[in-house]
């Protein structure tokens, strides 16, 4: 066989579409990522998500400016998790068909001209509008991974993807943090005018320093859409990694959907601004991605996975002992915090590294994929932590997270023994 026969052989075989004819490949860049441009695009995504997580801290505040009620106040994050997740759903396999820079950069400017729609909102109409409009278009962060990982060098991927996954678990932590800080020099609208001043800069940014990178998928987007739920029933690798990452992110959002309930409560009774100042700690945890993504460079991702579902299980050990107030009782609140979302997000990279390898000509709609699953356990981990907290308290709550954890593990050993399992 010579070399193009084997480079095709290679390319090909494990990535052919059903039926042996494979699908059409991402043009290869003429560069790859120059200096600087993936902390740029790691920047651009925590930039992108941000505008989801603002609200959270300030839907009190906004409540009396607007004059709404508590239900009408609580839709505002309703809305935008609904927004995001329609955007992984219609608009990230979008990747697969447009020339990827120009969907980034639109995706980032309209995130800017949504979030002052958000910012000017005279009433709750506008508010909830311009809120799951930006929802809808914060996707924007799940055009940039992938995109990230088709310029890096194969040896490099777990790296890149570590890097940017970085970023936009640092904008998820931090937006609490930021929009508490803001909304107290200069109001709550301040944090969206000045998230949108980013985006719209972050547009101009990407636009000068990607590269034009175009797949060729050769659907239309009916099509696209199909195939990207197909790839369930295609790829098993997807599956058990769509399984794990739904189940280790219900268990993150029970964490920090109830981390409000506990700190605000009578155990610990501390103040919005002090509860949005615990993202600066979990934000420690994102440091795990990094390191994650080597060790994903190194084949070692199946391994970081199973190690970081057994931290999974001890945290809620740590967590558990925080629930009563107290000196020690904090000690371990904020242990269990920090080795929570080490975790989480090391399972999250070992994820998205072998999910990317998958197909790298149908890397977005795998992302969409992937990512689907992964906000759809989010969202049902932040419902039943509602529920089990007015019957259990923290101590349900704890049960509720280890028994995901546990959940988590058994996946990760029935994956494992699969593949030591020989075929035939």
């Amino acid at each position: 066989m010579n070399t193009a026969a084997h480079a095709a052989h290679h390319e090909n075989g494990p990535n052919a579409a059903p039926g042996g004819n494979p699908e059409p490949r991402a043009e290869v860049p003429a560069t790859r990522l120059g200096r600087g441009t993936l902390p740029l695009m790691s920047v651009a995504t925590g930039l992108s998500v941000a505008g989801n997580y603002f609200a959270q801290p300030l839907l009190d505040v906004i409540g009396r400016d607007l004059h709404l009620s508590t239900g009408t106040t609580a839709l505002v994050v309703t809305v935008a998790q609904t927004g995001y997740g329609l955007g992984l759903l219609l608009l990230v396999p979008l990747g697969d068909l447009l020339e990827r820079r120009r969907l980034a950069v639109v995706l980032c400017a309209l995130t800017a001209v949504f979030l002052t729609v958000t910012a000017s909102a005279p009433n709750a109409a506008l508010l909830l509008t311009g809120t799951a409009l930006t929802g809808l278009t914060s996707v924007a962060a799940q055009v940039v991974m992938p995109f990230a990982a088709t310029l890096s060098a194969p040896a490099e991927r777990g790296r890149t993807i570590g890097t940017v996954m970085t970023g936009l678990l640092l904008g998820i932590l931090l937006a609490r943090t930021a929009a508490g800080l803001l909304a107290e020099l200069g109001g709550w609208r301040t944090v969206y005018w000045v998230n949108a001043a980013l985006m719209l800069l972050m547009a101009v940014l990407l636009r000068l320093r990607l590269p034009a990178l175009r797949t060729t998928a050769g659907l239309r987007y009916p099509a696209l859409l199909r195939s990207t739920l197909a790839l369930f029933a295609q790829e098993p690798v997807l599956r058990w990694r769509a399984a794990l990452g739904a189940l280790t992110f219900a268990g993150f959002s029970v964490l920090w959907t109830a981390l409000v309930f506990l700190l605000s409560g009578p155990a610990y009774g501390w103040q919005e601004s002090t509860i949005g100042l615990l993202g600066l700690v979990g934000a420690a945890g994102s440091l795990a991605a990094s390191t994650a993504g080597r060790l994903a460079d190194r084949g070692l991702a199946h391994r970081v996975t199973g190690v970081s579902a057994f931290l999974l299980l001890g945290s809620w050990g740590l967590l558990a002992a925080g629930g009563t107030g107290g000196a020690w009782s904090l000690a371990a609140l904020l242990a269990g915090v920090i080795v929570l979302d080490l975790a989480a997000h090391a399972v999250h990279v070992s994820n998205q590294n072998l999910v990317y390898a998958i197909r790298p000509e149908a890397r977005n709609r795998l992302n969409s994929a992937y990512m689907t699953s992964y906000f759809v356990g989010g969202a049902v981990g932040s419902a039943l932590t509602s529920m089990v907290w007015g019957l259990g308290g923290w101590g349900g709550v704890c049960v509720l997270g280890a028994g995901m954890a546990v959940a988590v593990v058994g996946v990760w050993v029935a994956e494992w023994l699969r593949r030591r399992t020989p075929r035939g």
